[in-house]
């Protein structure tokens, strides 16, 4: 065997060994597989260094940008919700329905493409539902791969598939030869996930027991409630008229109004001089025996929940915060009537604690004193710029960042001309930094923010790794084990010969490219399918779909990319993506077996 064989196999085995033990970082891996095939001499110093000018890094960095400035507009925060109306709040039903669209969307756009415009989405549905995000993303991923089956230019390495069976003298496959078993792989997929999941996913880091966030601590430890309700002020109501002081609501009724609607515009925690008018829906927080007083005393009808009180009532959006008032505090000695709370920030304080005293309903007139501790409320936005005043200390954690949904058109338009100049020819790497680009220059986002958006770690993983694929092609490694492998099956059952395929080019697209999987492999699978009588064109086929079975390392860019969000470690998909593996190898096979032949 050539010596330069046996040193590939064995810098292979250290790194798939260190990638499943994780005895350091799997970036740490990754560079040090580099190193190791310099030292030894397999590759120059230049190719072992490829992976900083590769395509698929540059592609990674561009998307992780393009990522970022669509979540920033809330574009897919919306989504959810939307999504959220029509499936509810069930797990399976939510994960079944992202499946499909992460999927579909793959087969028409490479799939790190449809895998990074809906990370932030589906980080955001589990938030909405109350599951660990790790049940979510690595399904979604591994659906964002199978959809790249579902057309013949679904993916880079079956784009190349037709090149390769052209250069044989084979006939090339239509657009839409690989659809039924995309599909099928696609719903098998769902399946597993939706009905095994739970066997191979990682479930939420607290052993199933669902973690309190700092909202529902803050809830617990003040009593406070949890609801919002919602009241039309009717024609002939002695409300109509009234300043929101004048109602009485704080001294009488022990109440707060969160909001204030007219005409879809809101008015976020209304000052005490506001007016009320007829026709205005107000947002009550507070006693519910108060409040039948309340709405009977003054005729409110009950309205449920409109579309612009979205923001009221959503932990992601708005929610209750502690606030202390420090020595410092312009606010010392002052009263909440002379201060303006609501005036200047836009929140509601529904709770005061002075000396020790618990203060609910009206503490307008109360003289504040350093120390002295606020419950209020309010959307986060205005929280946030409450948090940057010296007036108060935010003592309630929270993560919010501000959404700007004026430029949603401008990140749409850019992640739509990056899709755009793909699909029209031009490199993957090239079409999505221009999207990027184009979103810097659009103002979506800040050079600064475009290089916060970047995991260094999925990019040094990738560096990394893709030198070991072109050390196996360059070696000869990857020919002396297909080979091997083909001598062994060769006239055996056409079902062995077609796992034996399978099994390759899965095996193969863990170490090296897709594409190089598919390179490596097609020449051999042509003359294995002419020694044996069987039709080359559809183990070709074969080989090149099941180069798209990479789940079982995180060393596929949409792994890679999900791996940080997710919070996965390389056991989590080698357990997961070992059952994904074995059902897209029996479904593929099976399919090919009594379709193709």
């Amino acid at each position: 065997m050539d010596p330069q064989i046996i040193i590939v196999l064995a810098i292979m085995g250290f790194t798939i060994f260190m990638l499943v033990t994780e005895l350091v970082r799997i970036d740490v891996t990754a560079i040090l597989t580099m190193l190791l095939l310099s030292w030894t001499g397999i590759l120059t110093s230049s190719e072992a260094l490829s992976g900083f000018s590769s395509n698929a890094v540059v592609a990674m960095i561009a998307v992780m940008i393009l990522g970022e400035g669509v979540a920033r507009t809330g574009m897919m925060s919306r989504f959810s919700k939307w999504l959220l109306k029509r499936v509810g709040n069930k797990k399976n039903a939510v994960l079944g329905s992202l499946t499909l669209s992460v999927g579909t969307l793959s087969g028409v756009i490479q799939n790190i493409g449809a895998a990074a415009l809906f990370l932030p989405s589906i980080i955001d549905i589990a938030r909405r539902i109350k599951v660990s995000a790790s049940v979510l993303i690595m399904p979604i991923g591994f659906a964002a791969i199978i959809g790249g089956t579902l057309t013949m230019v679904g993916s880079g390495h079956l784009i190349l598939t037709n090149d390769l069976l052209e250069s044989a003298d084979l006939a090339p496959y239509g657009l839409f030869a690989v659809t039924p078993v995309g599909i099928a792989l696609l719903v098998s997929a769902m399946v597993f996930f939706v009905f095994f999941g739970k066997y191979f996913l990682p479930q939420d880091r607290t052993n199933g027991e669902q973690k309190q966030t700092e909202q529902e601590k803050l809830i617990d430890a003040f009593n406070l409630k949890k609801d919002i309700s919602y009241f039309t002020i009717t024609t002939g109501s002695s409300l109509a008229g009234k300043t929101i002081e004048e109602s009485g609501i704080w001294n009488i009724y022990d109440l707060n109004i969160l909001a204030v609607s007219e005409d879809r515009h809101v008015d976020y925690a209304p000052w005490r001089k506001t007016k009320l008018e007829e026709g205005q829906v107000i947002a009550i927080y507070g006693d519910e025996e108060q409040l039948i007083n309340f709405t009977r005393d003054y005729k409110l009808e009950n309205s449920g929940i409109q579309p612009q009180f979205e923001v009221l009532g959503d932990p992601m959006e708005s929610g209750f915060v502690e606030v202390i008032v420090p020595p410092r505090s312009e606010m010392v000695g002052q009263t909440l009537r002379e201060f303006g709370m609501r005036k200047r920030f836009a929140v509601e304080p529904v709770m005061l604690f002075s000396k020790g005293e618990r203060v609910e309903g009206d503490f307008s007139d109360m003289e504040i004193k350093a120390g002295d501790t606020f419950i209020i409320y309010g959307p986060w936005d205005n929280v946030k710029q409450l948090q940057s005043s010296e007036t108060f200390v935010v003592a309630t954690p929270f993560t919010f960042e501000s959404k700007d949904p004026t430029k949603t058109w401008q990140a749409a338009g850019s992640f739509a001309l990056a899709i755009a100049l793909a699909m029209s020819g031009f490199s993957i790497s090239i079409s999505f930094l221009t999207g990027a680009m184009v979103m810097i220059l659009s103002r979506v986002m800040t050079i600064q923010d475009a290089y916060k958006a970047i995991e260094w770690k999925v990019v040094f993983l990738l560096v990394g790794l893709i030198p070991l694929g072109i050390a196996m092609q360059n070696s000869g490694t990857a020919e002396f084990l297909a080979g091997g492998v083909m001598q062994i099956v060769e006239g055996s059952p056409l079902i062995v010969l077609l796992f034996t395929v399978a099994l390759l080019s899965t095996g193969f697209s863990l170490v090296m490219s897709n594409v190089g999987a598919v390179v490596v492999l097609a020449p051999l699978v042509v003359s294995i399918g002419l020694l044996a009588g069987v039709d080359p064109r559809p183990l070709v086929l074969l080989a090149a779909v099941n180069a798209g079975n990479s789940f079982i390392l995180p060393t596929h860019q949409v792994n890679a990319l999900m791996m940080t969000a997710g919070g996965y470690k390389t056991k989590d998909y080698f357990k997961a993506g070992g059952g994904m593996t074995v059902v897209f190898l029996l479904v593929s096979v099976v399919f090919f077996y009594y379709t193709f032949f």
